[in-house]
């Protein structure tokens, strides 16, 4: 038996367990012989066990109940007349096209075929396609909105600069192909566009998913009017395992409430109604009449970069479900409810650990990672394994109606067609890792290239690479730990000049604690630190024993510089004797 038969029988056995534990589940919804029972609406799911997502007893505006189905769905069929041909439909439809055998094939060996090209205001871009695939025609670029959305956004577009309009509609229009996109450096002024184009992608996502099960509601329920005794229409595969299909995986609860403006932003402001925005606004902003010292303080006081990542609240622990009807948003919907989650990968992870299983994240099809490199400074362990819970088959059925499954997700191949979307300030190592291995989207990848001017080093500074032997990149962190503590270190401690004066930068974490319980052993090496967790007291103390010559090591972690964004001593200190040394630059 090969591999792919051994994957296929072990789906098979996956999905006939989870057929028979819904059909013998007290509640669960029981196929009947010979009788037809018109489709559910997609909202009507199982609720999560996840009690800081529950809602508040407030009352809950459910637009879709007054409705009739037969009304909303001709409501939403009359926004455009070619939905049925458009690029959500190719993709993400029943049978896409492009979901071969061969494609999938290439994506599980990694065999990308890769070109480099200008994608208008992105810039410089690399885009890769799975080996042996046929690239599809490129003519001139379009954008795969519905006019209903699309329309108050070109209103909203007229009104702000031209460049902001090019970068969005650029963006839009590489969105619509449904390839994946790291942005690999994000400009502080193009961020508030950026999002609210990835927005109004989610938003059209999800706006056309609905769609599509409301008329496919519609042929049911007239096929079972007109003749209950015919068989009912069989192409009406609509659905996942679960109803989120929109996951955005962000960095401190302020970045939610960015996104969550964003979202809103693309609602008809006459007609539209948040649910518990009162709610959600003070729990992910900062507590009545608390000052952000960032925020308020005076422009040029601390780098523009670093007020716009940590001001407003910076909690890191959190997970929200939003639920988008034709005419409401309800915040805090319970997570298989909802269509949109917006969450940190800390608070994803405590979820999935405390449930035991991720069944809401199974039918992810649109996964926005914002803020990369903030990201990578938190534990970059809970984003690589959230990312590993994506699109897998769901543990419990959560009365999905298996009769609108796409084949796709049966088969288990749902991650081939999820679209991700990454966004950095700067590129890291970690985030090309997760670029290169985690996205295998079948219709492609594309990520933007930056090429940095380089810095000059300040005049009488004397800059040194070190090289060590390295054969694999396994080994490197060890190493590098290896040459410091043998080759660098004895011979900085056998200098009377760099032995009183060295300040040492480590970029790593797990580095950072090895060196610093290194130098705790050796009695005879006296050291201060500054890590991220140090108070403006340590930070204090720290510098004055450094620089009095009480201490003769300052050891500094890269977290330190990102969260405290304090500098431990001017450039001029390192012209009057002071050392430097970067683990980092200790060149393989």
């Amino acid at each position: 038996m090969t591999i792919e038969d051994q994957d296929h029988t072990s789906i098979t056995t996956s999905l006939l367990t989870l057929l028979n534990v819904s059909a013998t589940r007290a509640g669960k919804r029981k196929v009947e012989e010979e009788v037809f029972v018109p489709a559910e609406k997609l909202n009507k799911r199982k609720s999560a066990r996840i009690s800081e997502t529950a809602s508040t007893p407030e009352t809950d505006i459910r637009h879709e109940e007054h409705v009739p189905e037969e009304e909303e769905a001709a409501q939403e069929m009359e926004d455009d007349a070619s939905y049925v041909k458009d690029t959500y439909e190719l993709h993400f439809g029943n049978d896409p096209p492009i979901l071969s055998e061969s494609s999938r094939g290439s994506v599980d060996v990694k065999s990308w075929t890769t070109s480099k090209t200008r994608n208008g205001c992105l810039g410089a871009t690399v885009l890769s396609i799975p080996a042996g695939s046929v690239s599809p025609e490129e003519n001139e670029p379009s954008i795969d909105i519905l006019e209903r959305l699309r329309a108050p956004f070109r209103a909203r577009q007229s009104k702000q600069p031209r460049e902001q309009t090019n970068l969005q509609n650029d963006l839009l229009s590489t969105l619509s192909t449904r390839r994946d996109l790291y942005l690999a450096s994000t400009p502080l002024d193009s961020r508030t566009s950026i999002r609210e184009a990835i927005a109004l992608h989610a938003v059209n996502h999800v706006t056309k998913k609905r769609r599509r099960v409301l008329k496919n509601n519609e042929r049911l329920a007239h096929a079972a009017k007109a003749d209950p005794d015919a068989e009912p229409p069989q192409d009406v595969q609509d659905q996942g395992f679960t109803r989120p299909s929109v996951l955005f995986l962000l960095p401190f609860r302020s970045s939610a409430l960015d996104w969550y403006s964003a979202i809103i932003s693309h609602a008809p402001p006459s007609t539209f109604q948040i649910e518990n925005q009162a709610r959600f606004t003070s729990e992910y902003g900062l507590p009545p009449g608390a000052i952000d010292k960032l925020a308020e303080a005076e422009p040029g006081t601390y780098p523009r970069d670093h007020v716009e990542t940590f001001k407003g609240n910076v909690d890191d622990n959190f997970r929200v479900g939003i639920k988008l009807t034709r005419k409401s948003v309800k915040m805090f919907a319970e997570f298989y409810g909802c269509d949109v989650i917006l969450a940190s990968p800390l608070g994803l992870r405590r979820s999935i650990e405390k449930e035991k299983n991720a069944d809401y994240l199974s039918s992810i099809e649109v996964l926005v990672v914002d803020q990369l490199d903030a990201l990578s400074m938190q534990n970059w362990d809970h984003v690589k394994f959230v990312l590993s819970h994506l699109n897998k088959l769901p543990k419990e059925s959560h009365d999905t109606d298996f009769s609108r499954l796409k084949s796709w997700y049966l088969e288990g191949h749902a991650a081939y067609l999820r679209q991700s979307i990454f966004l950095a300030a700067y590129e890291t190592p970690e985030a090309r890792a997760l670029y290169n291995n985690a996205l295998i989207n079948i219709e492609g990848k594309i990520r933007t290239q930056k090429h940095w001017s380089p810095v000059s080093v300040p005049e009488g500074i004397q800059q040194t690479f070190v090289h060590f032997d390295c054969v694999s990149p396994k080994d490197e962190a060890d190493k590098r730990f290896h040459y410091f503590t043998t080759q660098l270190l004895p011979a900085i401690l056998k200098s009377a000049v760099q032995s009183a004066n060295t300040a040492v930068f480590i970029p790593s974490s797990f580095d950072f604690i090895r060196v610093q319980n290194y130098f705790k052993k050796h009695s005879g090496v006296s050291f201060t630190v500054l890590s991220e967790y140090s108070t403006n007291q340590d930070i204090s103390r720290a510098r004055q024993a450094f620089f009095q010559g009480k201490k003769s090591f300052l050891l500094i972690s890269e977290r330190f510089h990102f969260y405290k964004r304090h500098v431990p001593f001017p450039s001029s200190d390192i012209n009057r004797g002071h050392n430097a040394i970067d683990m980092q630059l200790i060149q393989v």
